[in-house]
């Protein structure tokens, strides 16, 4: 049943035409960054030859580019998070699911891994583009392999916060704006604090996601992004259980 109601997702994301203008304007920025990297890059190779141990392309060009595209997954997952319940509830289909035999989790559950397979196939041309550096030079597998998951990780916390911030509203651009609050007030408490041992760096999404891109897999990071993701699917669960029983 979450398989079905993720395909739901899917096709109504698809059949939206802003969609296919969206995925056409973000790939045209995937590629300016990515090769803006990539020239920028080539004019320092020189310099880079008279190192010891210089930086590969994969650390100079494509761990920038990852860092980027988190960047703004932050900015555009409340811009589709929004409609998830916010518009259902506005359009008064809400009332139609509640009142289909779903349990609460499996609605939440189906639009959650709806989005994020959505989001997946969106950002899915940036590593394709990535590894065709692959035909001139040698790629650093682990770390494009340790990029890949942060981001996906980090765009499945991203999913699930807006998705909560989405059921407690029935306007989605206030969903969408609540989201994106969230989200980038976590990022600039995290960056705007001294401290090293600042709480803020602990629950800043943005900031686990840095370990993946630079290579490092730490369990301690993983962990943060599921129970991340947990805790507001779990809020979202609790707010639709409300919802059904009180209307």
């Amino acid at each position: 049943m979450i398989r079905l109601l993720a395909m739901r997702e899917l096709r109504s994301l698809f059949a939206m035409p802003s969609t296919w203008f969206m995925l056409a304007g973000l790939q045209f920025i995937f590629a300016w960054f990515f090769l803006a990297r990539l020239e920028a890059f080539l004019e320092i190779q020189p310099q880079l030859a008279q190192l010891a141990n210089p930086p590969g392309v994969t650390v100079t060009v494509a761990a920038p580019v990852f860092n980027t595209v988190a960047l703004l997954l932050m900015m555009l997952v409340p811009m589709f998070t929004m409609r998830l319940i916010a518009e259902e509830r506005r359009s008064q289909t809400l009332a139609l699911l509640l009142s289909a035999p779903l349990s609460d989790r499996h609605i939440v559950l189906g639009k959650f891994f709806g989005l994020l397979v959505f989001l997946a196939l969106l950002v899915a041309p940036v590593p394709l583009m990535l590894y065709t550096l692959s035909l001139g030079t040698v790629l650093d597998h682990g770390l494009l392999l340790s990029n890949m998951l942060g981001l996906l990780l980090l765009t499945a916390s991203y999913v699930a916060l807006g998705l909560y911030v989405s059921a407690l509203t029935t306007q989605p651009v206030i969903a969408a704006i609540g989201a994106l609050a969230v989200s980038v007030g976590l990022w600039l408490a995290d960056i705007g604090a001294a401290a090293e041992d600042s709480p803020w760096h602990l629950i800043s999404p943005f900031n686990h996601f840095q370990n993946f891109n630079a290579g490092l897999l730490d369990s301690g990071d993983a962990a943060f992004f599921v129970l991340f993701s947990l805790f507001f699917i779990l809020l979202t669960m609790r707010r639709i259980h409300n919802n059904r029983r009180y209307g």
